[in-house]
């Protein structure tokens, strides 16, 4: 072969070469072209129709689990935060509480609709009044005197009385019907309305940022007077953060009744959950609180429940215990929820326990307990406005898990059924 020839296969091959990468390169093009060209797929379609708020919607996110310190604690205060340095306070775990088997609660999720039945059976008497009243086709001035004695014994408060009768009366005066079916619509959005869905009722259950990047866990301080539950609502709480897989403490700082900080202790070891408390009554209650805190935070759990003293709310020294308690506490940690236990029977004598227990610390949350042994629902309604923060639980039997979160329209349904 001649060097021409030579000459012609490798010129050959070179122009193969190149025609070769050439189409290589413009497929690569058209390749990355395409993809950027491409629509991206339709975002998912979520329905607004969810069902009623759970335990899940009320609850916060929770946070990074973190395994509870154990042993003995005694008030390391020294007596410069007002509380008695002498006083021994221990934490007791679940193990140590013995005889007592721990349980794992029910999911709250599964719980919510025997617990609305129950709501429903126990308000409807209210309800059926008040619709036989107004769709009787004969509301004279007599009628209407009885919707307000209905609306006014069922606790509803004066304020909101007038309020709903006079939107009652122009509902009727406008539209001129008494047909059960528009009654029920007219009371169901004035109702909805009066309780008010738009308040914010969700609780402190996660643990909060700190400035040292540590974070600290969330503190519940729950108070009421003796008798309403106080210290059984504490430990249903307790039961729901631990179903919702929430690591929580107690304190029991309810020192001046007798057995309190027995039957606190009690509720926390059946699911498992430690208690900070005194073995010495009337123990100072700011020493068993300030070391329940301090525990939690030793302990990076995620939520630290305080349960207070009781005693008659026109005791002085009561009110100014708890404005002690909540000033010790916050001098290594800032308290995020006051929650006020009221027993919904107790009426008009409720919303002065509201009133006295506001004047001392800022309440920021109800519970209402005993709502399904009362027809009286419109305390709901009075508390609220009286004291410018949202029921946020209730409770509906005396079943372990009979606590639930309180859902404004779950609840006038109730009445109106």
């Amino acid at each position: 072969m001649g060097p021409v020839s030579q000459l012609q296969e490798i010129l050959l091959l070179v122009v193969a070469i190149a025609v070769v990468g050439v189409g290589a390169l413009i497929g690569l093009v058209r390749g990355r072209g395409g993809r950027t060209k491409q629509a991206p797929p339709p975002p998912t379609r979520t329905s607004t129709d969810g069902p009623a708020p759970t335990w899940s919607d009320v609850l916060e996110p929770k946070s990074p689990p973190a395994e509870t310190r154990q042993g003995t604690l005694r008030d390391a205060t020294d007596g410069t935060d007002g509380t008695d340095a002498a006083d021994e306070v221990e934490l007791v775990t679940p193990r140590e509480t013995t005889g007592t088997r721990i349980e794992q609660p029910e999911s709250a999720r599964g719980r919510m609709r025997k617990l609305r039945s129950r709501l429903a059976r126990s308000n409807t008497a209210f309800g059926r009044a008040l619709l036989g009243l107004l769709s009787s086709g004969k509301l004279d001035e007599e009628a209407w005197e009885e919707v307000e004695e209905t609306l006014l014994l069922s606790d509803l408060g004066t304020q909101a009385t007038s309020e709903l009768m006079a939107s009652l009366k122009t509902q009727v005066k406008v539209d001129g019907s008494s047909a059960e079916d528009e009654v029920r619509t007219w009371l169901r959005e004035d109702l909805v309305r009066l309780v008010d869905p738009t308040m914010d009722r969700r609780i402190a259950s996660s643990r909060r940022p700190t400035d040292d990047g540590e974070g600290r866990p969330a503190v519940i301080m729950v108070v009421g007077v003796n008798g309403t539950g106080k210290t059984t609502t504490v430990g249903k709480l307790a039961r729901v953060l631990v179903a919702e897989d929430r690591d929580v403490l107690l304190g029991a700082a309810d020192t001046f009744r007798a057995a309190a900080a027995d039957q606190l202790q009690t509720w926390g070891a059946r699911v498992g959950v430690p208690t900070v408390r005194s073995d010495r009554e009337s123990a100072d209650p700011a020493a068993v609180a300030f070391d329940a805190v301090k525990a939690g935070i030793e302990g990076e759990v995620d939520v630290v429940i305080l349960d207070t003293a009781g005693r008659l709310h026109n005791k002085t020294n009561l009110m100014d215990e708890l404005g002690k308690i909540k000033r010790v506490v916050e001098k290594q940690s800032p308290v995020d929820e006051v929650i006020l236990v009221l027993d919904a029977t107790t009426g008009q004598n409720g919303l002065r326990q509201a009133e006295v227990f506001a004047q001392e610390v800022a309440i920021t949350g109800i519970a209402l307990t005993k709502l399904d042994g009362t027809a009286k629902g419109g305390i709901v309604v009075a508390v609220q406005r009286q004291l410018g923060v949202p029921v946020k639980l209730v409770g509906l039997g005396e079943g372990p898990d009979d606590l639930a979160p309180f859902d404004p329209v779950a609840f006038v349904d109730a009445i109106l059924e």
